[in-house]
């Protein structure tokens, strides 16, 4: 009885005693297995296998995965539409972090314990955790296009929570400590940490204001651009983080005489004139108003506070006045609720603590009339005339 003919693939002996399987890819050419096997029927199952992946549409070029990570990580930079700030955050990443143990390696033969070795190793070099989680989030997604790409099946970065960036709590300023900021900093930088303490406007947003941007009879502010400084110094005029960030804020009133004599004393004249400029002219430097900010903060007696945690300041209070959380995004700026979610969770554990401050005068003020009634009842009542026949 003649054997039957194998409908797909071709399986030989070779001289070693093991065999070789073989089979013509969707794309003409002839591909072997990339290991021989110890009998017939494991070469037999293994074409049956790849039957089955080219009937559902799951084949993968086993050759197109043999591609340096360095080259595709950086073309992959390279092609996305970045800010030229997370354009330089992400080369950073790639050349300190990613590039000395992976730019060699073939796309394909990046695996999960390759992946864990690496961070494991970053953390225990002293590589902050911040540090490691951005390069991490960055490897996981140039590695998320390479399966888009069909260059790997799966992605090897499966580390959960990896990406994420834990940054410690920072500090909120008190209302009187943003007053006490606000006296002890250089009266032209006034206007600008008061704007900050209760608007919960970023730096790059209030160096980016211009007088046009300011409607005092409105009590309103337009927020439409961001400064970004780069890591060669110069500075990029952009929109904000996000379409989320143009957004108008309405001024407390508390403030508004401060932000008009600012506009009259130190602002550029025009309506396309800087509202915060140095004693010079220019467009305030970050590094050097930290410097102003620091002895500010050394005579107003305040320590570990960064100018950023003033934006805590008007966040936390926006949220705590019981805004909704689509009013506290729109306020602040975000496209996501996370971060108004986060600040009016802080809000709710603030008036957690008030209900229980609360609760505890009430129990006091109950226990106090128990303690009136035990008294009443104990007096001794008055005995009455016997009633005998």
């Amino acid at each position: 009885m003649a054997s039957k003919r194998r409908q797909f693939g071709r399986v030989r002996k070779l001289p070693s005693g093991r065999y070789q399987a073989r089979y013509v890819a969707p794309d003409g050419q002839l591909r072997p297995a990339p290991e021989t096997f110890r009998t017939k029927k494991d070469a037999d199952d293994w074409l049956a296998d790849k039957q089955t992946e080219m009937r559902r549409g799951d084949w993968h070029d086993p050759d197109a995965g043999k591609v340096a990570f360095g080259p595709y990580a950086a073309a992959w930079i390279e092609e996305r539409e970045l800010t030229t700030t997370t354009r330089q955050l992400y080369g950073s990443l790639l050349r300190h972090h990613l590039e000395p143990v992976f730019g060699a390696v073939n796309v394909a033969e990046i695996s999960p314990p390759l992946v864990r070795r690496w961070r494991a190793d970053k953390l225990a070099s002293g590589t902050g955790p911040t540090t490691v989680a951005k390069a991490y989030a960055l490897l996981r997604a140039i590695m998320g296009t390479a399966v888009a790409d069909q260059m790997i099946r799966r992605n090897p970065c499966t580390i959960k929570g990896a990406s994420t960036v834990h940054t410690p709590e920072r500090p909120t300023a008190t209302v009187q400590e943003v007053y006490d900021l606000a006296d002890a900093i250089q009266p032209r930088y006034r206007a600008l940490v008061l704007l900050a303490g209760f608007l919960g406007l970023r730096w790059g947003e209030l160096v980016g204001l211009h007088r046009r941007d300011i409607d005092l009879d409105g009590g309103a502010l337009r927020v439409r651009r961001a400064v970004a400084e780069l890591n060669n110094g110069q500075r990029e005029i952009k929109a904000p983080k996000s379409a989320a960030g143009k957004r108008t804020v309405a001024i407390p009133g508390a403030i508004l005489p401060d932000v008009r004599a600012h506009l009259e004393r130190y602002a550029e004249p025009g309506a396309d004139g800087r509202v915060f400029i140095g004693a010079k002219g220019a467009t305030p430097r970050r590094n050097h108003f930290n410097r102003l900010w620091r002895t500010a903060c050394s005579d107003a007696g305040i320590e570990g506070l960064h100018f950023h945690d003033l934006r805590h300041t008007g966040n936390t209070l926006a949220a705590s006045t019981g805004a909704s959380t689509r009013e506290l995004m729109a306020r602040m700026g975000h496209s996501t609720a996370r971060a108004a979610l986060i600040y009016q969770h802080a809000s709710a554990d603030r008036d957690r603590l008030i209900a229980d401050a609360v609760s505890g005068l009430v129990d006091k003020g109950r226990k106090k009339v128990r303690k009136a009634k035990k008294k009443r009842d104990r007096k001794p009542k008055g005995h009455e005339g016997d009633t005998r026949d």
